[in-house]
């Protein structure tokens, strides 16, 4: 009973948090919203099983994908706020406020990784998936995944709109989630 009502009360703030994009489907916030609904689901049912048999090699894989997840999320959003230099100025309003940089940041994991963040949620998705590897968790991951892709896109369109040239010659020397392969 405590879960049913825990994922409607973090999918009414997810609602909230994310209102401006949910009035705009081709902002890349629009698909962000159902990736972090998925994941608020999938959290909620392994949720019991967190630490069940914690170091078996699946847990070990498990533990290994959310301590990448937490780095790529910590690091991806310092380097945004840092250098990317965010500018109250840009009228965007389905930008947060550290999503609206006024230099594309190209250093640090985004000299690798052109969605540091998004690979964070992608990273937990994976990671809580193996906490217990069943159909309806591998289902979930799979959603969280389809929709990071298509925000991932969205966020590739309005960067390239705003950047111009200098993101498109970004987009060519670096991955979309995972360095070195995807």
């Amino acid at each position: 009973m405590i879960r049913p009502l825990f994922f409607a009360v973090l999918s009414v703030f997810l609602a909230f948090v994310s209102r401006k994009s949910l009035v705009r489907p081709r902002s890349h916030g629009f698909p962000r919203f159902f990736a972090w609904e998925s994941l608020a689901a999938l959290f909620l049912l392994v949720m019991p099983s967190w630490i069940d048999r914690w170091n078996s090699p699946r847990q070990l894989v498990s533990w290994f994908l959310v301590a990448a997840s937490t780095y790529f999320a910590l690091r991806g959003a310092y380097l945004l706020r840092t250098l990317g230099k965010p500018d109250p100025g840009r009228i965007d309003v389905a930008l947060y406020p550290f999503e609206r940089t006024s230099r594309l940041v190209d250093a640090g994991l985004y000299r690798y990784v052109r969605h540091p963040l998004y690979a964070s949620l992608l990273f937990l998705a994976w990671g809580l998936y193996l906490k217990v590897p069943a159909w309806p968790e591998f289902g979930l991951s799979l959603f969280t995944s389809f929709f990071l892709v298509l925000a991932s896109i969205a966020d590739e369109n309005e960067c390239a709109a705003h950047f111009g040239d200098a993101y498109r010659a970004y987009m060519k020397g670096t991955r979309r989630f995972i360095p070195f392969l995807i």
